[in-house]
């Protein structure tokens, strides 16, 4: 069990954190609950979790607010579960770095798939594929969630962000179509989808230092996708 994935759970009410916790233990996951934004943010410190399920209700803090945060600074995946079942606030988390939402009320079992189809995309293959890749002066160590510019300046990668750059490295000067993102990394099709790899993209281009009115890395196909225009060495 010490090699399994630990989960981090954050939600202020006590019988949620049980039912996931029981329900991802059963399923071989390790798990540490917390019922306040202080202490998951304090326990970051020490531990270092695969997966982090927030809720957004919190009573010390904004959820969404420390989903941008964790997006920014962690590599681990984020899903979110609320109460707040309306479009807008799927979209919104979901642009903020989120890489699901799931709402309230929920099964466990869903819950525990779709951690599973989270932490499995990254590894698949992996033995054949290298985990860090150099393309146009550029290098990204999918381990540590890092990307290394040509003068040797580093900038962390969100889990979503390294999920879609993984995507483009492993097709270079390949049409990426929407069909095909949704079908690598999972989500449901519809606006939301659209709207969060917009800005998964965006951020990405900001990292590598794109101007977005002449990118040179990740070219747009209006109507059709995205293209990775880089060699990969």
């Amino acid at each position: 069990m010490t090699d399994a994935p630990l989960i981090a759970i954050l939600d202020d009410e006590p019988q949620i954190r049980r039912l996931l916790s029981a329900a991802l233990e059963q399923a071989g996951f390790r798990t540490q609950s917390f019922a306040r934004a202080t202490e998951f943010e304090a326990a970051l410190r020490r531990i270092t979790p695969d997966a982090c399920l927030i809720d957004l209700g919190l009573p010390d803090r904004d959820g969404l607010a420390l989903v941008h945060r964790l997006a920014a600074d962690s590599g681990a995946a984020i899903i979110i579960i609320s109460g707040r079942a309306q479009v807008q606030d799927r979209v919104t988390g979901l642009e903020l770095g989120a890489d699901d939402y799931i709402t309230k009320p929920f099964e466990p079992a869903e819950v525990v798939a779709r951690i599973r189809a989270r932490l499995r995309r990254p590894s698949q293959g992996m033995a054949n594929r290298p985990r860090t890749l150099r393309f146009a002066g550029w290098s990204a160590d999918f381990d540590r969630y890092l990307l290394t510019a040509p003068d040797g300046t580093e900038t962390p990668l969100s889990h979503a962000e390294a999920e879609v750059l993984r995507l483009f490295t492993d097709n270079p000067r390949r049409l990426i179509t929407r069909a095909q993102m949704l079908e690598t990394l999972g989500g449901t099709a519809g606006d939301s989808f659209d709207r969060a790899m917009d800005v998964r993209i965006s951020r990405l281009r900001t990292k590598l230092g794109e101007d977005p009115k002449n990118p040179r890395l990740i070219k747009t196909i209006y109507g059709a996708g995205y293209i990775f225009l880089a060699e990969i060495t």
